[in-house]
């Protein structure tokens, strides 16, 4: 087997949904031990694809990361992922799914027991509203679909990673167009930013812990 070629990193496999949230907390943070590779967020829409794709990801990664972290939820695999990240000995985001982990568990309970008929929106969805749920439904080409698929919601719930006007007017005319009331909640990051900082600070551990790498004698 090769060695490891990035000792002291860790490799954060994504989800592409999380890619501007992840890039952004770590320029904040200057987690400089942290890579990132993101898989398509398309992966939602068919999420049997998930288990598999983040499989295919830690193999590859294997030869040259020691340390691997999966920033996905639960992510509507049924557990599926959670089996296979136990074989692999690898860890994850907490919770069912991006809503989640933004909100917090708490507050997601909450406001999942105060309406289960809550269609819930995060800064990427809002940004991609259009190519990911209107498209893939087909309301973008009969608007009148959007009655039947959200028939049993009665509004939408904006979980907003950034206090942004543009991504906000946005959020409620994708409510006005399905018919729901609206309610936005500045989350910010949530559980992602949290899970990530324990990463870095683990992995900045590490670092400073491993004992040096034997050298070959000269002469």
């Amino acid at each position: 087997m090769s060695a490891v070629t990035s000792p002291g990193r860790v490799l954060v496999i994504a989800c592409g949904a999380l890619a501007r949230e992840i890039t952004a907390l770590k320029r904040a943070s200057g987690w400089s031990t942290l890579d990132v590779t993101c898989l398509a967020p398309e992966l939602h829409n068919r999420p049997e694809r998930i288990t598999p794709a983040v499989r295919a990801a830690i193999g590859a990664a294997r030869a040259h990361y020691e340390r691997i972290f999966v920033a996905y939820a639960d992510c509507g695999t049924g557990g599926a992922l959670d089996r296979m990240l136990a074989e692999e000995g690898v860890e994850r985001l907490p919770g069912a799914h991006c809503y989640e982990v933004f909100a917090t568990s708490g507050v997601f309970a909450a406001l999942a027991e105060a309406e289960p008929g809550t269609f819930y929106l995060t800064d990427f969805l809002v940004r991609h509203f259009e190519r990911l749920v209107a498209a893939s439904l087909g309301i973008d080409r009969y608007p009148e679909l959007a009655r039947e698929y959200f028939r049993h919601y009665r509004r939408v719930v904006y979980l907003a990673q950034v206090a942004d006007a543009q991504l906000d007017e946005r959020a409620r005319a994708i409510a006005a167009r399905l018919g729901l009331a609206y309610e936005r909640r500045l989350t910010g990051y949530g559980d992602l930013a949290s899970a990530l900082a324990r990463l870095a600070h683990r992995a900045a551990i590490a670092v400073v812990v491993e004992p040096p790498r034997a050298q070959p004698l000269s002469g």
